[in-house]
């Protein structure tokens, strides 16, 4: 069982942000004996990232940085190097014009970051576009992300907006990058043969992990079926998540999407290395300071509470709705092929001060050990012939 107090390990938070969670622990202590003393865990993760001025996307949190000093919990590539946006707009670009669109709109902007490079490579580009929306739950980070689009792109602020809801139709380029891990999940348990899910209770002053026997839905018979045609093996406890929440806003999104593009960026893998025996104990993961953990309970609102992606599902969530699938290849493989290697020797090696952190930066974006290998980008289409020149080389569509 999961406590909520904090461990020696983790540094603790500050008074402010400490009553935040004391606040948004009491209001899920409600909402759990509201339901009869248990919660599913995508009802306590949902409210734990998103409930309104508590929940960690939806308060204060710094979120998104370098270092744990700065405040922040992880990083993410438009945070590591502006070269990612940089290359990013080479693909960006040519779905704009193979789908004669003029529109963007990106989901979860973080600190804005990723858009001002796009907004920028894109005009170097010379690639005409007419808007740039964001969508975005957190009011913290919508201003953030509006100071830094000013700082960084004044002259092309102006096409920036955001929305409060989506339109019923959308012709142009949608971009989510690390949208798809922070949708809730819920945690299911085969245990000798029975389907559990785990939910949340109260136990004394701490909330705690409770396993309650389900009939198995087809989600669940799918993931039984995959867990012993990967493994070939029975498990005594297997621990995993269904991801309900990411498969509808996949099909939102591509349902959304009348012409033009739409590319998701994330870790993951797809169903056959998803249910690997590697897994077995499940891909929930929480970050804080910049230390991932496994204590979903730790400081509610304070911390990332995240899940692999099951990028079969994504992709099969997608065609379902008419969308072509145009790729699906790791995010080294992805860059390369759009060129990062050019745009990082556009800079000039003598100038170490900035060659050096650039090239790092890039190493890490690019390395098996790092990013390169577990983060993936998969997209959709409608309106474009063919495929982009970031997915001709190491495509992996086959393995979905």
């Amino acid at each position: 069982m999961n406590s909520n107090r904090p461990t020696d390990s983790l540094p603790a938070p500050g008074a402010e942000a400490l009553a935040q969670s004391e606040a948004l622990t009491d209001l899920i202590r409600g909402r759990i004996a509201a339901a009869g003393g248990w919660l599913s865990f995508d009802r306590y993760m949902n409210l734990a990232l998103y409930a309104p001025r508590l929940g960690y996307y939806g308060g204060r949190a710094m979120k998104f940085g370098r270092r744990a000093e700065d405040g922040s919990d992880f990083v993410t590539p438009p945070e590591l190097s502006p070269l990612f946006a940089t290359t990013l707009a080479r693909p960006v670009a040519q779905a704009l014009q193979q789908s004669d669109t003029r529109q963007l709109m990106e989901f979860g902007a973080g600190t804005g970051k990723l858009a001002a490079g796009l907004l920028t490579a894109l005009a170097d580009l010379d690639v005409p576009f007419d808007s740039y929306a964001i969508v975005d739950v957190s009011g913290e980070l919508r201003v953030r992300q509006r100071e830094n689009i000013e700082r960084e792109a004044p002259a092309l602020a102006a096409k920036v907006r955001w929305l409060d809801a989506l339109p019923e139709t959308f012709e142009g380029v949608v971009i989510g990058n690390e949208v798809l891990d922070a949708m809730p999940v819920r945690l299911v348990v085969r245990k000798l043969g029975a389907w559990r899910e785990r939910g949340v209770v109260v136990l004394g002053d701490r909330f705690a992990f409770d396993d309650r026997l389900v009939m198995p839905d087809a989600q669940i018979e799918l993931i039984d079926a995959t867990i012993d045609e990967a493994n070939g093996e029975p498990f005594a406890e297997y621990v995993t998540e269904t991801h309900e929440a990411a498969l509808g806003f996949t099909k939102t999104v591509c349902t959304m999407l009348a012409r033009g593009a739409a590319f998701f960026i994330d870790y993951g893998f797809p169903h056959r290395e998803f249910y690997h025996a590697q897994r077995a104990t499940g891909t929930m993961m929480c970050h804080y300071r910049h230390r991932a953990h496994t204590d979903p309970f730790l400081y509610p609102g304070l911390q990332d509470i995240t899940a692999h992606v099951e990028f079969t599902g994504i992709a099969e969530a997608g065609v379902g709705t008419g969308a072509d699938l145009l790729g699906f290849t790791s995010q080294a493989r992805f860059l390369m092929n759009a060129g990062i290697t050019d745009v990082l020797n556009e800079l000039d090696p003598s100038d170490v001060k900035r060659f050096l952190p650039a090239a790092n930066a890039v190493q890490k974006l690019l390395s098996e050990a790092e990013m390169g290998e577990l983060f993936k980008v998969i997209a959709f289409s409608r309106g474009i012939a063919g495929t982009l020149d970031a997915f001709v080389g190491g495509d992996r569509s086959h393995t979905l």
